[in-house]
């Protein structure tokens, strides 16, 4: 069954709370957008609203990091809460220590790529992760559409998924909504990232209920 994980980059930060009760009852992930302004051009939030939001969260925290040198900010983000750290594949050196040392840490580990980026590349490290995540816009960049060859870039991670036999999850970020869910869970998406469709919708629940 697919998940449905909410970018908190969407929230409304002079009432954050409510949106965290909003995700606690209504969804299943909380999504952190990190960004450093050095991997990607914008800058979102750190570790003093990510604490904010695992004191009252009742669903999984899932950072993805969109900075350079994610080595360095693992035991931080696993001190604050987060469970589930996902980094982007050319923003390191050694995808696959880090990914160790995310599960030294008690997390699950993620590796993200750009819609620019081979999704082949990330087979090597398929059974080194929890979960993979595929940008469906590029990262860092607000107001994009939804890139249409997501599909296929998803069912080609999926095949070499069940290939091998692995367990490994395929998350998808971007221009994610009621509209394309359907089709991203039948190319085998098993996490749908979604933000401003959801939590600037006129009825947030109903979103949600689509996109299940």
């Amino acid at each position: 069954m697919r998940q449905i994980a909410i970018s908190m980059l969407s929230a409304d930060f002079l009432h954050l709370e409510k949106d965290v009760r909003f995700v606690n009852a209504e969804a299943d992930i909380f999504h952190l957008d990190i960004m450093d302004g050095v991997f990607v051009p914008n800058i979102s939030y750190g570790f003093p609203v990510v604490e904010a939001i695992a004191s009252i969260s009742e669903k999984p925290l899932d950072a993805h990091l969109m900075i350079v040198s994610p080595e360095k900010y693992v035991e931080r983000f696993a001190g604050a809460g987060v469970g589930m750290l996902s980094f982007h594949l050319n923003a390191t050196e050694d995808p696959a220590s880090v990914a160790d040392l995310i599960h030294r840490h008690g997390m699950k580990a993620g590796i993200a790529i750009n819609p620019d980026i081979p999704v082949e590349s990330l087979y090597p490290y398929l059974d080194c992760c929890e979960y993979m995540l595929i940008m469906s816009v590029f990262a860092g960049f607000g107001g994009q559409k939804f890139i249409e060859n997501t599909y296929s870039r998803v069912s080609a991670l999926k095949s070499e998924i069940t290939r091998r036999g692995l367990s490994c999850l395929i998350e998808v970020d971007g221009g994610v909504s009621g509209k394309n869910a359907s089709a991203l869970a039948e190319a085998g998406a098993d996490i749908l990232v979604s933000g401003s469709a959801v939590l600037k919708a006129p009825d947030p629940s109903e979103a949600i209920r689509l996109m299940r």
